[in-house]
């Protein structure tokens, strides 16, 4: 049995990832493991949330179902599958405080992304096809440990100057595809046990409903003052993710 707060946390971490997957608030769905994280094992977390992820990405992609640069998942997706492999490999031998660290630490790179021209530095040079499957890989990676491949994937496309529904698109398509073959493994891995399942069951319709009034949204208005104070929760929230995980690794 859950709590009130589990569930004020969880619903709320469905909306923003429901609204990120619509294309309104961008990458801040990475933000749904760390949130999560804060009232149930990190791992519980990611696989409860791949279930209600496939059912948003069904909606997200049915509505940019004619708005998609196929060349870049193209690219892309032979390194977000090496990327997948090597974490499943690596799965056994990371516990629940690596993923705490990672995942702070990636949530972490991400905000000083947005604050910081890092993202700009590291991608002045001409696009190229290694440098797609590389970043790929490094998405594939994260989303399979944390759900949080958004970051790479936008280094890699973002300076494409993508028309916001063609961006929306791809990124809905590209990630539906890594969040299916996640299934798998995330089977034979236990993160689909009748508990995360059930959760999982109980959230979807939260989901769904988030993504459809993002869609509707993402056209309609601006985000810029949600960011100013999400960016800012998020930093804090990555510091306590960093410090939890770090504390239980030295412990």
């Amino acid at each position: 049995m859950h709590d009130l707060l589990f569930w004020a946390i969880a619903v709320a971490t469905v909306i923003i990832v429901g609204l990120s997957k619509s294309g309104l608030l961008g990458s801040l769905g990475m933000v749904g493991v760390p949130l999560l994280s804060l009232v149930m094992p990190a791992r519980d977390a990611a696989g409860m949330m791949l279930p209600v992820l496939l059912c948003m990405d069904a909606i997200a992609v049915w509505s940019y179902r004619r708005e998609v640069n196929w060349q870049i998942i193209r690219i892309m997706l032979p390194g977000a599958a090496i990327g997948i492999l090597v974490a499943w490999v690596l799965w056994s031998a990371i516990s629940d405080d690596m993923v705490l660290l990672f995942v702070g630490i990636i949530t972490l790179l991400f905000i000083l992304d947005a604050i910081l021209p890092l993202r700009k530095q590291l991608i002045d040079a001409p696009p190229s096809r290694p440098w797609g499957v590389f970043w790929g890989g490094f998405a594939g990676f994260t989303s399979f440990v944390s759900h949080t491949g958004g970051p790479p994937f936008q280094i890699y496309v973002l300076p494409r100057r993508l028309l916001p529904p063609i961006y929306a698109g791809t990124t809905a398509y590209f990630f539906a595809i890594v969040n299916t073959a996640k299934l798998p493994p995330y089977y034979f891995l236990g993160q689909l046990n009748p508990a995360n399942l059930a959760l999982s069951a109980a959230l979807a319709p939260v989901g769904i409903v988030s993504v459809i009034a993002g869609v509707y949204l993402v056209r309609r208005i601006s985000a810029a003052f949600f960011y100013r104070i999400a960016y800012w929760l998020v930093f804090l929230l990555a510091l306590k993710l960093i410090w939890d995980g770090a504390t239980g690794l030295w412990a």
